[in-house]
């Protein structure tokens, strides 16, 4: 076997193993259900503050996070907890000595052991807002200097990033319709039309203007991708379609539903409406750095197999139909039945 075949067979195996880790990946975490908890704290008095704790209901289990104060601190009232379709959220009032929070430190017991983060957003009584992301490798937050309104824009901005990349399906939607286009000009009107589409949805979402939901909405999801196998076997063998001559138009059609995927990231936030025109403006810019890193990373390992100008076995060529049709398959099946389960 030549060196240039062995590279080829090489980076397709690279492929192959990174999809295959994802597939492992959200088999276990599920796409769609990496919701971060929610602690808000609004200032009432100088030492006295009302706290809102949210965690997501997972399987329909609570996550096992315990928010922990410092002794310096007391309740004023009782927890009052409220059940809710995707998350129980507790309310009170609490009391500290001193400075206020400042200087101190606030846990997150059990959040290492999830892969969840936790949005903390904190109200001053001097019209300060801080917002930090807390995530699993640090547990807690120290209540100490002012962070600057660019603080609280990375964590939206991340918050979105973070959001494209673990959704594993709005990924591989993103990888079938690159092996659909087939000139520069038509990928360049496919990637806008995927992101126009999905941002007019996640606006709409977000705002609370259109709700969609979760489980027919993931199906929907799930068999946009199974659509885009067949078609990459069409290019393949020469032939054409609608779809093919049309892509943009697809991936439009297709972006809407993704689009509300995309808000469940940010209205499992529990935001105050006055911080959702911020945060939606950051999270989707956050989504489409990281759809174009992933086009990118994409585009440059094609790339790297032209140059190396050998014809890869026919199997091999059809790799990314496989691929894209077979999870897409899964997911489909998988997630109808889950649907037909709440159902029942």
């Amino acid at each position: 076997m030549s060196a240039r075949l062995m590279l080829s067979m090489s980076i397709w195996r690279l492929l192959l193993g990174a999809v295959v880790a994802a597939v492992t990946f959200v088999s276990s975490a599920v796409a769609h259900e990496i919701r971060p908890a929610y602690l808000q704290i609004d200032q009432m008095a100088a030492n006295r503050y009302k706290v809102v704790w949210r965690t997501p209901i997972l399987s329909g289990m609570r996550l096992p996070i315990v928010l922990r104060f410092p002794d310096s601190v007391r309740n004023v009232t009782e927890p009052a907890q409220r059940d809710l379709p995707d998350s129980l959220v507790q309310t009170r009032v609490v009391e500290t000595d001193g400075a206020g929070l400042a200087g101190k430190r606030v846990e997150f017991v059990g959040l290492q052991a999830t892969i969840t983060d936790v949005l903390v957003r904190v109200h001053l009584l001097d019209g300060t807002v801080e917002t930090t992301m807390i995530h699993p490798s640090q547990p807690w937050i120290d209540f100490a200097a002012t962070r600057s309104p660019l603080a609280a824009a990375r964590v939206y901005f991340v918050s979105g990033f973070q959001h494209i990349l673990l959704g594993i399906d709005h990924l591989l939607f993103v990888f079938g319709l690159l092996f659909i286009v087939r000139s520069r000009w038509m990928l360049v009107k496919t990637i806008t039309a995927f992101t126009v589409a999905h941002s007019i949805t996640l606006a709409v979402a977000t705002l609370g203007k259109v709700a969609v939901p979760a489980l027919p909405l993931n199906a929907m999801i799930a068999l946009s991708i199974l659509f885009l196998g067949p078609e990459i076997v069409r290019v393949w063998g020469g032939q054409t379609s609608f779809t093919i001559r049309h892509p943009w138009i697809v991936s439009f059609a297709f972006g809407l539903l993704h689009g509300f995927g995309f808000a469940s990231g940010l209205t499992a936030l529990g935001l105050p409406q006055g911080d959702i025109p911020f945060a939606l403006l950051m999270f989707n810019l956050g989504v489409e750095a990281g759809q174009l890193a992933f086009v990118g990373l994409i585009l440059l390992l094609i790339a790297a197999l032209k140059s190396i100008e050998i014809r890869l076995p026919r199997s091999l060529e059809l790799l990314p139909a496989y691929v894209v049709g077979i999870l897409g398959a899964y997911w489909t099946i998988d997630r109808i039945a889950v649907m037909i389960g709440g159902m029942a």
